[in-house]
């Protein structure tokens, strides 16, 4: 069942996790600029070529908001986009799916995408994986950029653990950032373990979210020590496999 959002742009209800795609307070549209495309972009305002881990497909919100965003303001970048989903059904059914209107001027790369699993032109390239995607990002490397948009790790958890996380590690290049909405501390703990630096942002002046970097880096954020984090609470824990 469709559902609308406070921007108006819809989402659905996953029954296999119990949980909505989007936050619907914040909306579809909005939570993946706020929550991951505006971060990274910022974060990578001088790049020019960027490639994208975007975890997981879901309704591609994270994706097309990315190439809107890039393509309403303007900006001279090259895409690549590797996005997993493990649910082929979900993907066909986006086709009668109603995208917001925002996303109207990239309709014809929606509909190649769903159809094909695949686009590309002369500035973007997407793959769509249907399978598992542990498995794919141990095929990736040189990423700039992952959303980490998985389901809550409480439902989701195969998707937030250090061993997860150490093949992120690995797909990403030395000036990568991993940009979610969870400000967990074990989530956060399990990002660190793997090899990551913290940071915490808040975008909207609402909510917070979590950044994650190789190296520290002087950036419009604040760092959070996990290190101190841990001596402080002897009882937090990563999560494992």
């Amino acid at each position: 069942m469709i559902i609308k959002t406070k921007d108006n742009s819809n989402t659905l209800f996953s029954t296999k996790y119990n949980q909505h795609f989007h936050d619907l307070k914040t909306g579809a549209i909005n939570e993946s600029l706020m929550k991951h495309v505006i971060p990274a972009l910022e974060f990578h305002k001088n790049k020019k070529k960027l490639k994208i881990l975007d975890i997981c497909f879901g309704l591609g919100y994270n994706t097309f908001s990315t190439i809107n965003y890039i393509l309403e303001n303007k900006l001279n970048k090259e895409l690549q986009i590797f996005s997993p989903e493990l649910d082929l059904e979900l993907i066909d059914s986006l086709k009668d799916f109603e995208f917001p209107q925002e996303f109207e001027k990239i309709s014809y790369i929606i509909k190649k995408l769903i159809e094909t699993k695949k686009y590309k032109d002369e500035k973007i390239e997407i793959e769509l994986y249907i399978g598992d995607a542990r498995e794919y990002i141990k095929k990736l490397n040189d990423i700039d950029i992952v959303y980490q948009d998985a389901f809550s790790s409480e439902v989701n958890s195969e998707l937030w653990t250090v061993e997860y996380f150490t093949d992120i590690f690995s797909a990403t290049n030395e000036e990568a950032v991993v940009t979610t909405y969870s400000i967990a501390s074990n989530v956060r703990l399990s990002l660190y373990e793997a090899g990551f630096e913290i940071y915490e942002n808040n975008p909207t002046g609402k909510r917070k979210q979590t950044m994650a970097v190789k190296n520290k880096k002087d950036i419009d954020a604040k760092y959070i020590d996990m290190k101190l984090k841990q001596t402080r609470n002897k009882e937090l824990k990563a999560l494992y496999d």
